[in-house]
């Protein structure tokens, strides 16, 4: 743990999530709303700018606290034993009030855009994320498989002794662009239940300029897919590298099979085949 009190961790989250969030929203807002210099700039151009935003939060909290400036690696890990549980509150705390704080001033930023774009699902892509095709099963399925990527990435950076300390921060922007490139395309990769739900609970609050609704519905998927691929990853990792096995791992496999059953039943309900 950090030689620094809760309280200060506490800030750290706070800093590094809304520079995370600021950032992040920032670039989805200049690609997305109209009449902005980077109007249609496209996929790549988000994928490099949110990997980018997670090395310069993790830069800003770094020195403060761990730097998780996420729920879900901050629940996998202590559910890894990594992590403290008594600190959990703390981080996670810090990083929803990081999130509210960025999404509320990357709507101020792009204050006079919101009332020149009609599109009322871009304004919410500002915000959180969405399916490109709504298929439950598959999209947290695909939450699962990214956060796993993530967070199994990240344990792997800390155990190489040939990364510098002072790089990680940039592998692992590195590693979230590449998961944008290769695994986002389908859910728009959340991969952390604070960067999407704290800004959408933001964007139902704010007085956005006609805004629509914000996706209730499908909010739960980037919230459990996050925590479930989070917990086994780091549960994982622990059971292959230093061969503990957690009851962690099985409570969250069949978590996620329980999980996927019921979202396979959504599906059908809905006629999403």
């Amino acid at each position: 743990m950090m030689d620094t009190s809760i309280g200060l961790q506490f800030l750290g989250e706070i800093l590094g999530t809304f520079i995370l969030i600021l950032f992040g929203g920032g670039v989805v807002a200049g690609v997305v709303l109209d009449k902005t210099k980077a109007t249609g700039a496209g996929w790549v151009v988000i994928t490099i700018a949110w990997g980018l935003a997670v090395a310069m939060g993790a830069y800003v909290s770094g020195y403060l606290s761990l730097a998780h400036l996420n729920p879900a690696l901050t629940i996998g890990l202590a559910a890894a034993g990594n992590f403290p549980w008594a600190d959990v509150p703390a981080y996670v705390g810090g990083q929803f009030i990081g999130a509210f704080l960025g999404a509320t001033v990357v709507w101020l930023h792009y204050y006079p855009h919101w009332k020149a774009t009609k599109d009322q699902g871009a304004k919410l892509g500002v915000f959180a994320t969405g399916p490109a095709i709504r298929h439950y099963t598959s999209n947290v399925f695909g939450e699962v498989v990214g956060t796993f990527a993530l967070v199994f990435g990240i344990l792997s950076f800390g155990a190489n002794v040939n990364i510098g300390a002072g790089y990680n921060p940039l592998i692992v922007g590195a590693l979230i662009v590449v998961i944008g490139m290769s695994l986002g395309g389908t859910t728009g990769y959340a991969l952390n239940p604070a960067r999407d739900l704290g800004p959408r609970i933001m964007h139902a609050l704010l007085p956005i300029s006609g805004k629509g609704g914000s996706d209730w519905a499908y909010a739960w998927v980037p919230v459990i897919g996050p925590l479930l691929g989070a917990t086994i990853a780091a549960t994982a990792y622990k059971a292959i590298i230093n061969h503990e096995v957690s009851a962690w791992l099985f409570v969250s496999i069949i978590v996620l099979v329980i999980v996927e059953f019921i979202a396979m039943s959504a599906d059908k309900k809905a006629g999403n085949n």
